[in-house]
């Protein structure tokens, strides 16, 4: 019998904000590598900035496959907040000094070129990591299992 505890599974709202993450992650990693290779010297801030956030959204979506294991669950929760306040930062920056975000950022007017998915997105996120705790779901008996 093995004492290492079992990881919890991921189900249902679990996948699916993994899925959303992969797709962020997917779709800003893309903007800013054609920003970069395009037109880095036209807006280097703001390409820097969508190129950290294609780099947080690969971090959260790791962290969130991984977290059932603490240390997993501990970067899951550092990536959506940092995610959460580069959101709320940089919408609120584009909107009151427009003059800064000339040229778009994953995160600029809180992820409109995203459908708001990037504003939405965290608060999912921080809500499910918060319900999900992997110490509490260790806790939580396993069903026996049926000899046949």
């Amino acid at each position: 019998m093995s004492t290492t505890p079992a990881r919890p599974r991921m189900t249902g709202i679990g996948r699916v904000l993994v899925i959303l993450y992969a797709i962020m992650a997917l779709g800003a990693t893309g903007r800013s590598f054609v920003q970069i290779v395009e037109r880095f010297d036209e807006a280097p801030v703001a390409y820097t900035l969508s190129a950290l956030s294609a780099v947080v959204y690969i971090v959260a979506t790791l962290a969130l496959i991984f977290a059932g294991r603490r240390g997993w669950y501990v970067v899951a929760w550092v990536a959506i907040v940092f995610e959460l306040v580069g959101v709320l930062v940089i919408g609120t920056l584009s909107l009151v000094m427009p003059e800064l975000f000339a040229h778009p950022t994953v995160w600029s007017w809180f992820g409109m070129g995203y459908l708001f998915v990037p504003l939405v997105l965290p608060f999912l996120g921080i809500w499910w990591l918060a319900t999900h705790h992997p110490a509490a779901e260790a806790k939580t008996p396993a069903p026996a299992a049926v000899a046949s």
